[in-house]
């Protein structure tokens, strides 16, 4: 995977212990941040930044992280003791999102031959709590993560924080397109805006209609042509009416050229903001997700946010992620679910088989039946993602979820589907996702999980709500009560 996300690993120490145990420890560094680099499990690289010993040097690093564009996050581990007055200043200025490893480069004690050398070079366990009590104390945003370095599951939690991270800083320079406004009346497609700046780094703002058609009508035959041929190598052409998927073509070719020019990487639109558009985005709006641009309907945008933000914390990642909104449901006994859909736009990334290009009415908005990919969802464990704002303040809610192969076809819905069945079961899933306050629309993913969501919301400093196996409305209901008297400030 390429990348330019790097995460700093820097190791503390004193200068108490003598300059050769300070050399052992600065090696012990590089056999460990090699090891890391070697290891499919640790999704970005990890930089070797030595060992630092005085305040100075401390602060000196974190100011060169924060400074330094392509560090997503800091790593420390205390190989000796490092003295946690040292690292106040350094701590209190770093802005990155940072990882605490309790971890030692020995694996077993040895029981033979230790002695007091040994014992002031290898001091993680001393260590690591006099960083830990300065962490809380300066009540710093932080993972700590406990294991052996050479554990699967230890770089296992590793990898998942450093996708949270990645998140977090992509986050912060997040441009989202508002093609319009919201759709009249949707509750939960408003916010604030400057809430979600301020939290997130996202800069929402709206761009006239009107200029997109404009670009709409600019686009040249030969563009249109191009991205046919894309259509053509990526789908199934299953319609005749090429007339639909050519003005599909066009909306793209426009959308790129402003997401483009703007820097943008999420975008909306709604249905009852088309000027003079022929048709609303369909077919465009899905290939255009598939690239890894987040997408919101209705003037969603902080589900479009949210799900570029879930895209750059999946790179390398395969098994996809989308846009999607709870359709209807299926009571039957013994296999309740969800059907999650939208009218048109579902990311092909999650397509189970190569999506159809079709062409439907929509039966709302008033403009011309639009292309569209038709496709069944892959099946699997994923979750369920959304972002409410709360009034001052923002949440988060996780749902964990099985996607299943619906029973029947549904050959007179065209339209891309997921049906999912919520943890810990279907009346108790869906009555926890409404108390909590989550939307109708939200984001699927099939690669990340519940722990990578919650570290996103912790760096970012939100609420976290998780829905699964074990959630108890009742205890649910008191983790909300209190939530509001933590969050509420």
């Amino acid at each position: 995977m390429k990348s330019n996300y790097k995460f700093w690993f820097i190791i503390g120490s004193q200068h108490l212990y003598g300059p050769e145990v300070l050399k052992e420890v600065a090696e012990h560094g590089k056999t460990m941040v090699g090891a890391f680099n070697a290891d499919d499990a640790i999704p970005f690289e990890v930089m070797s930044k030595g060992v630092v010993t005085t305040p100075d040097e401390i602060t000196a690093v974190m100011k060169a992280a924060n400074a330094d564009d392509d560090c997503a996050g800091v790593i420390t581990w205390m190989h000796t003791f490092s003295p946690s007055k040292m690292w106040i200043t350094g701590l209190s200025l770093l802005n990155k999102p940072y990882l605490h490893i309790n971890t030692q480069f020995n694996r077993n004690i040895p029981y033979d031959s230790i002695d007091m050398n040994f014992m002031n070079t290898n001091q993680s366990a001393h260590g690591d709590r006099e960083h830990g009590f300065i962490t809380a104390r300066l009540r710093m945003k932080r993972k700590v993560i406990c294991g052996y370095w050479e554990d699967k599951a230890m770089r296992e939690r590793m990898g998942s924080w450093m996708r949270s991270a990645v998140g977090a800083v992509f986050s912060r320079s997040l441009k989202v397109m508002r093609l319009g406004d919201n759709m009249r009346y949707v509750a939960v497609t408003e916010g604030d805006k400057i809430g979600a700046e301020k939290t997130f780094g996202w800069s929402v703002n709206t761009y006239g209609v009107g200029g997109f058609a404009e670009k709409v009508k600019a686009v040249t035959e030969s563009e249109v042509a191009a991205k046919l041929k894309e259509y053509e190598e990526k789908y199934v052409m299953d319609t005749d009416n090429l007339e639909s998927v050519k003005y599909q073509a066009r909306l793209e070719v426009a959308l790129d050229q402003m997401i483009t020019e703007g820097g943008f990487k999420a975008y909306t639109d709604t249905f009852e903001d088309l000027y003079d558009l022929k048709q609303l985005p369909g077919l465009a709006s899905q290939n255009i997700m598939g690239k890894g641009i987040g997408f919101g309907a209705e003037g969603d945008w902080k589900t479009a946010a949210l799900e570029a933000v879930m895209s750059e914390m999946s790179l390398g990642l395969t098994k996809g992620l989308s846009f999607i909104e709870d359709y209807t449901y299926e009571f039957g006994d013994g296999k309740a679910a969800v059907l999650g859909a939208h009218m048109l736009e579902i990311s092909p990334a999650i397509a189970a088989d190569k999506p159809k290009i079709q062409v439907h009415d929509l039966g709302i908005g008033g403009k011309d039946a639009p292309a569209r990919l038709v496709f069944e969802g892959k099946t699997g464990p994923a979750i369920l993602v959304t972002i409410i704002d709360m009034g001052g303040r923002f949440r988060m809610i996780v749902h964990d979820v099985d996607t299943i192969k619906p029973e029947k076809t549904m050959p007179n819905l065209p339209v891309a589907c997921v049906m999912w069945q919520p943890k810990p079961d279907m009346i108790t899933g869906n009555e926890a996702w409404i108390t909590c306050g989550g939307t109708h629309h939200s984001v699927v993913s099939y690669d990340l999980s519940a722990e990578n969501m919650k570290d996103f919301a912790e760096i970012m400093g939100i609420e976290c709500v998780h829905i699964g196996a074990d959630t108890k409305l009742d205890d649910l209901k008191l983790k909300l009560a209190m939530g509001d008297v933590i969050w509420d400030k």
